[in-house]
């Protein structure tokens, strides 16, 4: 059974708790910012080649760098073991992804954009650029080398 929650305390008195100002609390402010941008970028490829937002992230990487593992490509876009594991399993079973063997270790899979990937990712990625641009439009020059210098360092603060 499910007890009432009341806002006040037994005395009458409002209960003593920090207060999370969800405006200037940095993790809530990204996630809002990231949601709405990868929203916005998911519009121009979800529908006219049925991906999703991680399935896009898998398919940039790689046609970035080429021969990852899925655990490498995880790691460079600090998403879920799990999902990168999914998408790539959907990206495979469509055929825009190949999996082949490490030169070096062969008991190491790695991955590349199969033809059919690569036409996605030549097709979506000038657009991505072209959302980026609009995106960053209201920023000028200065601000948004400042952004990415900012994003940088605390990217590099939480790498330790």
């Amino acid at each position: 059974m499910t007890q009432p929650v009341s806002p006040v305390a037994g005395d009458g008195q409002t209960p003593e708790h920090a207060t999370l100002d969800l405006e200037t609390f940095l993790p809530y402010r990204l996630s809002v910012l990231t949601n709405h941008i990868s929203r916005g970028l998911a519009d121009i490829y979800s529908e006219r080649f049925g991906i999703s937002v991680t399935e896009w992230r898998v398919i940039a990487v790689l046609g970035r760098d080429r021969g990852l593992s899925a655990n490498e490509v995880a790691e460079r876009t600090a998403m879920d073991k799990v999902a990168v594991s999914r998408a790539v399993a959907r990206l495979l079973e469509r055929e825009l992804l190949l999996r082949g063997m490490h030169d070096s270790d062969r008991r190491r899979s790695v991955l590349a954009l199969s033809p059919a990937g690569e036409a996605v990712y030549d097709v979506v990625a000038p657009l991505a650029l072209e959302y980026q641009q609009r995106v960053m439009a209201p920023l000028d020059a200065d601000e948004r080398a400042t952004l990415l210098r900012l994003m940088d360092k605390l990217e590099a603060s939480l790498a330790g």
